[in-house]
């Protein structure tokens, strides 16, 4: 995959593409729809299957207080489009400049980069204030001889496929639905650090996890699959200077290995006296089953596959220690089903 830093450098580069418009958020399953249209119309132009994403999301310009977490990194929404075989990804900047961008001129943009066809969703608005629409791009495109396709909402048993939805999902820990839509379990990244201790202390080890995602699912005990990234990608970030596209290298991610996950703020040893507190940070905690190797200053990717329990408070250590089994126990079999 190649990234383009911004509509103008892709200018002139993406002939006979079929171009698809987006966020993006999460790449899920609606919007691999878009990738499935936009391959099919490339193939019958002999050119590249292309997306054009905006970042940071609008919403963080526009509305900065109603911004919703984001479902994944920058970083892991570029391996899932490069893994939706997209050939060409444009990286548009979206600052107070190109927010004034109006309709007329955002098509213009559109026609220079050079694509035959563009594919957009049912919903899809553009330009100053959206005053764009699908009707009012269909006539632009098609008075310039390009084709525009319209993909209508995608459903997974008669629930329409969105980023809000996945959200809230994830947020109320109903991480088997999220992936539904998703088309794949929930996951995140994050660098393994130190802790106190007590997961080995207790018998059941764990590799500490801190994370830079924005969307966490509910507190609470997850069944996870966990595989180590043991390249990261080298071209994460889009080289502005010379206009060329950058080639995407993609991670190289180790096997899975299946674990049991706590996200929470470990009741059963927190002080009452500060117990609620003040805004406290989750810990995210991995036991990976059948693994007992130093992880310090790796980087793991956890998969949320299912929610086992709620996060509480044992009147003792021993109480604790014979549920973490129990979850284990369940996550082990969960896993392997």
């Amino acid at each position: 995959m190649r990234i383009h830093s911004g509509i103008a450098a892709s200018a002139r580069r993406l002939t006979r593409g079929a171009l698809a418009i987006g966020n993006f958020d999460g790449v899920h399953l609606g919007h691999r729809g878009l990738f499935d249209a936009a391959r099919n119309a490339a193939q019958r132009q002999g050119g590249p299957t292309c997306a054009l994403t905006f970042e940071p999301h609008p919403a963080r310009l526009l509305a900065p207080d109603y911004a919703p977490p984001l479902i994944c990194t920058p970083a892991r929404k570029r391996e899932l489009l490069a893994d939706a075989a997209v050939d060409d990804l444009v990286v548009q900047p979206f600052d107070r400049a190109f927010s004034q961008t109006e309709p007329d001129r955002f098509v213009d943009l559109l026609l220079g980069m050079g694509v035959a066809e563009v594919v957009i969703g049912h919903d899809f608005t553009y330009g100053r204030g959206r005053r764009g629409t699908v009707a009012t791009l269909r006539t632009s495109l098609e008075q310039c001889g390009v084709r525009l396709h319209v993909v209508p909402a995608i459903t997974v048993e008669g629930l329409v496929v969105s980023s809000t939805k996945i959200r809230e999902f994830t947020l109320e820990g109903r991480v088997e639905a999220a992936a539904q839509l998703l088309g794949r379990p929930f996951d995140l990244d994050g660098d393994v650090v130190r802790g106190v201790g007590r997961g080995r202390k207790l018998g059941w080890p764990t590799a500490n996890i801190r994370s830079e995602a924005e969307l966490l699912p509910a507190v609470g005990v997850y069944a996870v699959r966990a595989r180590l990234i043991e390249v990261q990608e080298t071209s994460a970030q889009v080289d502005t200077s010379s206009g060329a596209p950058v080639r995407y290298v993609p991670p190289r991610l180790g096997a899975a290995v299946l674990g049991a996950a706590n996200l929470g703020l470990n009741p059963t040893f927190r002080d009452d006296a500060h117990a609620g507190s003040g805004r406290e940070p989750l810990m995210l905690e991995v036991h990976l089953l059948d693994l007992d190797e130093d992880l310090y200053g790796r980087t793991l990717r956890v998969e949320f596959v299912h929610r086992l329990r709620d996060e509480r408070r044992f009147p003792n250590v021993d109480a604790l220690k014979e549920q973490i089994a129990r979850d284990v126990a369940a996550a082990r079999r969960l896993l392997a089903a």
